[in-house]
């Protein structure tokens, strides 16, 4: 079974209860399980949150859209998806974060089915697409391996850091994308007000509320 775990806290320092702000008509959350309902491969959704008391909002949410909910550690998020794997039976993890309203479906699609058609232990297109829309996909023996190894603080405050810093001991690849999506300079993730105002210019222009890739790379540079 393959797993698409969404880390989310409320507790943003830069912009708090930044995930359930509404962007146009609904809130980033909303945005970000939405656009998953056009995924083609078969996968389980899941909203990882802390088990702190601010995040009791998140857990409501999930229930009140019948997403699945984990809470776990607030600090060791490593823990949190490995414990939140282990729970749900996940061969492969795709790893989203919830400050990115503009995740494109058609591109997780691709990501699971290349990086399990080339038997990887990890796969990402977040170097090709823009900031915030690309994703990251890793088995479950690498999610062990990578919590097993991890030694440093800031691998347990990431989910990966040591497959990222030690790509060589570990099957990995790369996802290619159209050239009109393959635009990492562009910014369309939400982390500060300035972000969040232009993600509502985005939505609020868009054809429909959830823009596509292009449309938002285009809408981007527009508002810029």
């Amino acid at each position: 079974m393959t797993g698409i775990i969404i880390q989310a806290r409320t507790g943003s320092t830069r912009l708090p209860g930044k995930i359930l702000k509404v962007i146009h008509d609904r809130t980033l959350l909303d945005h970000i399980i939405d656009r998953l309902q056009a995924l083609t491969q078969e996968a389980q959704i899941v909203i990882a949150t802390s088990t702190l008391p601010g995040d009791d909002k998140v857990e409501q949410f999930c229930k009140e859209r019948g997403v699945h909910c984990f809470r776990g550690s607030e600090s060791n998020v490593l823990d949190r998806y490995y414990a939140c794997a282990k729970r749900y039976g996940f061969d492969h993890i795709v790893r989203l974060t919830a400050d990115n309203p503009f995740v494109d479906a058609e591109e997780v699609d691709r990501l699971i089915a290349f990086h399990k058609s080339c038997g990887n232990d990890f796969t990402e297109s977040f170097s090709q697409l823009p900031i915030g829309v690309g994703a990251e996909i890793f088995s479950f023996p690498a999610l062990e391996e990578d919590r097993k190894q991890a030694s440093m603080p800031h691998h347990f405050e990431h989910v990966d850091e040591y497959i990222l810093e030690h790509m060589a001991q570990f099957k990995t690849a790369t996802l290619q994308v159209a050239d009109e999506k393959n635009r990492p300079d562009i910014r369309l993730t939400v982390d500060t007000q300035e972000d969040y105002e232009k993600a509502c210019y985005i939505a609020s222009h868009s054809e429909n509320g959830l823009a596509t890739t292009r449309e938002a790379i285009a809408l981007c540079l527009q508002y810029a």
